[in-house]
């Protein structure tokens, strides 16, 4: 059985509060209307995050992306950074899928699978699951399972852990936002 985390007291970076807001704003409006609106469409809660790429290599001065992308150890990576809900977050996390591509393609769409588990207790159907490996997916294909539908996986059970099995606080990371 998990058990949770010391947690520490935070530390007042000294940000101004209408700084802070602004970020917040930003990182909201992009699962509603910015880079991950399609990895987000039709969700039944508030989200903010930020989508990235990482290059992968360094190009030659006379070289193209486009001319590395056919060898996939050299794509650029896929970033998704989010926190949900908005209004008050039981969840962060950070998605890093290599090589990839754009944050938007391939570590937004896992990171709305793993708040939709989380939040909604909704698991991916199987075609949405070939759809997101497959890097084809943005918002879920089809209709998600129960987790009363989906049953034990693996011999465990299939509920998310509660908040206090784990370090994650509800209502912690809200703090400074």
């Amino acid at each position: 059985q998990p058990k949770p985390l010391p947690v520490e007291a935070p530390v007042d970076l000294r940000f101004k509060a209408e700084h802070i807001r602004v970020i917040h704003k930003a990182m909201a409006d992009v699962p509603r209307s910015g880079t991950a609106a399609s990895a987000f469409a039709g969700a039944a809660y508030t989200s903010a995050g930020k989508t990235g790429t990482a290059q992968a290599v360094s190009l030659d001065k006379n070289q193209t992306y486009k001319s590395i992308q056919a060898d996939e150890r050299k794509r650029d990576h896929s970033l998704y950074i989010a926190f949900a809900p908005v209004e008050q977050p039981q969840i962060a996390l950070a998605v890093i899928v290599e090589n990839a591509g754009f944050g938007s393609a391939a570590a937004a769409p896992i990171a709305r699978r793993v708040f939709d588990y989380w939040l909604m207790g909704l698991y991916p159907n199987e075609a949405d699951m070939r759809a997101v490996r497959s890097g084809q997916a943005t918002a879920p294909i089809g209709k998600p399972l129960s987790l009363a539908e989906l049953g034990p996986i693996d011999g465990a059970t299939a509920a998310p852990p509660k908040p206090e099995q784990t370090s994650a606080q509800p209502g912690k990371a809200s703090q400074g936002l």
